[in-house]
């Protein structure tokens, strides 16, 4: 069992910067496949990162363009997402996700842990 417990969100001004984390319970951190995903009011929920446990690998979303960086700290059991330039559109729920695979996976329904989510709002 792995539980999640993100944090770092708030508000924040278009074309600023937030820094999420997430925090990971359990021994196995480090052999599991991380993402992020979000979710505005009325919208499916979307991908926006994955890590493969060895940081080697990553993806990204169309949409982040650049913008975010994901990373990871196994030592600490933290995966971190790194958001600059962020828009008014950026407005969402963020999610951390861990799945027990060695390849990256960009559809929600394959992750098994969840975390609460936290909040994030660019003001325009």
């Amino acid at each position: 069992q792995v539980q999640l417990v993100e944090s770092g969100g708030g508000l924040v001004q278009a074309g600023g910067s937030l820094k999420l984390s997430c925090t990971a319970s359990g021994r196995t951190f480090s052999s599991y496949a991380m993402a992020w995903f979000r979710q505005a009011p009325g919208r499916e929920r979307e991908f926006v990162a994955a890590i493969r446990w060895n940081s080697i690998t990553k993806k990204y979303a169309d949409f982040v363009n650049g913008r975010f960086t994901i990373s990871r700290d196994n030592a600490k059991n933290t995966v971190y997402l790194h958001m600059n330039n962020l828009k008014p559109e950026d407005t969402a729920v963020y999610y951390c996700a861990a799945n027990p695979t060695v390849v990256i996976i960009t559809t929600p329904n394959d992750y098994r842990y969840w975390g609460q989510g936290t909040q994030v709002t660019v003001s325009s």
